[in-house]
């Protein structure tokens, strides 16, 4: 039925593929303007909504360069209650500063963390501070032109016709794919056979001629939470033995279920939408679903590392609550990373 809906809205799809293409036709022509600024800056973006990787792939620049460079990471701040630029802090809460914003601070206490909805009033907010602005989710922002552009495809989005929204699920037009400089096809399943990488590849080179790497989901040990920032973690856990309630609140879950349930003895999910914001219903629907669990056996309840700046387990008293990192694991990442400062160096920070 949601499908059949979702095709009768095929009009409005049309319509709205051809404002975005007047969008981009009026920066493109030079009509709407793009700024630059003296700040060496990656944006990290995609075409579709949600669900492509944008902050395992921040993480990994962070990683590869917090050692040589100053880093500020600047978002939206995706589902944030405040508006305006905003420094995040350590202990503040996903409603005043967005989820993923939150978990860069708490996961690099030592990074500059901004939100701002206004991408230019946060980079000269941020300009002369930092040697490297990470822009997250900000390939559609083109009022700022940024030093490096990485653009990010989930595999599965691309076995598909490509279709605007609402019928499909792209809110950019995927000739925009000129503009990356590098891009990522990211949640590899294992068994991709190299024709169906190489039909992915043709696709792509339709519309653009930057270097292409394959990078698959890496998950790290569950992680214990313990406090109400959730930022102390404590012991690991095992999850051979137990029965898994898993609650997520991101674009999509289903690689995380696969993944539980090859690692756990049963599991039972709650899927909500992403960056949900945990009522106190909800609450009270993981405590009666963990109690129908945790009355067969021992039981764990298990989240994602983004949910869990979300999820206070002060509302969820004696239940054992984990959540699972990520991170990507590239074919080619010595090479990706490569590319990434080749990129940086062709920019000149003198520039105006």
């Amino acid at each position: 039925m949601i499908r059949l809906l979702r095709w009768l809205l095929l009009p409005i799809s049309l319509l709205y593929g051809l404002a975005v293409w007047l969008r981009n036709l009026l920066y493109d022509k030079g009509i709407w303007s793009s700024k630059s600024y003296p700040v060496r800056s990656i944006v990290i973006g995609n075409l579709a909504v949600g669900g492509s990787g944008k902050t395992p792939m921040t993480e990994c620049l962070i990683r590869w360069f917090d050692d040589e460079y100053k880093i500020a990471t600047l978002s939206r701040g995706y589902g944030r209650k405040t508006t305006g630029f905003r420094y995040v802090l350590i202990n503040d809460d996903a409603v005043a500063t967005g989820d993923e914003p939150l978990q860069f601070k708490r996961k690099f206490p030592h990074l500059t963390v901004a939100v701002c909805e206004d991408r230019r009033t946060g980079m000269e907010t941020l300009l002369g501070k930092h040697d490297l602005i990470l822009l997250d989710d900000a390939f559609q922002h083109r009022k700022v032109s940024a030093s490096c552009n990485i653009l990010l495809f989930e595999y599965a989005s691309l076995l598909g016709p490509i279709i605007p929204l609402p019928t499909g699920n792209f809110r950019d037009l995927l000739p925009q794919a000129k503009r990356a400089h590098i891009i990522v096809i990211t949640k590899i399943p294992n068994d991709v056979s190299a024709q169906q990488r190489t039909q992915i590849m043709q696709k792509l080179r339709k519309h653009s001629s930057a270097p292409i790497y394959f990078a698959s989901i890496a998950y790290g040990a569950p992680k214990a939470l313990s406090g109400q920032s959730n930022t102390t973690i404590s012991s690991l856990v095992d999850l051979h033995d137990k029965q898994v309630l898993l609650v997520t609140g991101i674009a999509n879950p289903a690689p995380l279920l696969d993944y539980v349930r090859q690692q756990a003895k049963y599991v039972e999910s709650i899927a909500l939408p992403d960056h949900h914001l945990f009522s106190k219903a909800d609450y009270e629907r993981i405590q009666s679903s963990y109690a129908a669990l945790a009355a067969k056996g021992d039981t764990a309840l298990v989240t994602t590392e983004k949910d869990a700046q979300r999820l206070s387990i002060d509302f969820l008293p004696k239940i054992p609550t984990y959540f699972i990192p990520i991170t990507f694991a590239f074919d080619e990442e010595q090479r990706i990373r490569e590319d990434v400062i080749n990129t940086l160096a062709r920019y000149s920070v003198n520039e105006p």
